[in-house]
């Protein structure tokens, strides 16, 4: 049985199985396009001495690394996944995640981190027919071709414009809030609580923190990581039915 600092070694060389991509079959028996919803979260990296490598002595501070995660609306299933530095930000990442993700695409859905003319670039290039659902910002504006060529984005707007920023309520809206209830209805925003339930089942099972000391074993880490969660799908999934 090989030790600690063995496994650790052969980590960084670790082949991984990819996520296997269960096909979303519809009434035609035809392999429908997946709706891929995409979020980050902050993983803490554990062990004083990598805090003491990557501060130079301090010690005070803890060090992270950001996790993408690309998640099947359909199934649940993790389909695409990166590990970058805290200051790497979402935007850059939308590619990297499209790459991974193999047959068509009907849809690429994230929050406003992703509100970025390099995201709707990189999904039309590999999915010209893919609708990109991401909430404009609040003090975004209208393209120069909106009259003429509108954009997706200049969709988002019109259609805010139209029915107003936040629509009618009996409960409070809180402050971040910022764009038409009626527009997550219409556009399909809404199933990105779905991704962000795969982020916390992450945090719940797996933690909040990376124990391997190199980015090659970091990578291996989280691929292993996506693997058992999307197993865990495979042995069984929890079934949902409102009942008041």
């Amino acid at each position: 049985m090989p030790d600690h600092t063995t496994l650790s070694r052969r980590a960084a060389t670790l082949e991984v199985p990819r996520p296997r991509q269960q096909p979303n079959i519809g009434a035609g028996a035809d392999i429908e396009p997946m709706h891929l919803l995409v979020d980050s979260t902050g993983l803490k990296l554990c062990g004083r001495g990598e805090w003491l490598l990557e501060k130079h002595g301090t010690a005070t501070r803890r060090s992270w690394r950001m996790l993408h995660l690309g998640v099947d609306a359909e199934t649940g299933r993790i389909v695409a996944s990166t590990l970058t530095r805290k200051d790497v930000d979402d935007a850059s990442q939308a590619g990297p995640l499209l790459d991974q993700v193999a047959g068509p695409v009907a849809s690429f859905t994230g929050d406003g981190g992703y509100d970025q003319d390099r995201v709707y670039d990189n999904v039309t290039q590999r999915h010209p027919e893919a609708a990109v659902v991401v909430p404009p910002r609040a003090n975004a504006v209208p393209s120069d071709t909106a009259e003429t060529a509108p954009t997706q984005r200049d969709g988002h707007l019109q259609h805010i414009a139209e029915h107003g920023r936040l629509q009618a309520v009996s409960r409070p809206v809180p402050p971040g809030d910022r764009f038409a209830m009626a527009w997550q209805n219409a556009s399909g925003y809404n199933k990105r609580a779905r991704v962000e339930a795969t982020m916390n089942r992450w945090k719940q099972v797996i933690g909040d923190e990376l124990r391997a000391h190199t980015e090659e074993r970091r990578a291996s880490e989280v691929a292993v990581a996506v693997h058992s969660l999307n197993h865990m799908l495979d042995l069984g999934r929890p079934s949902y039915v409102r009942v008041a």
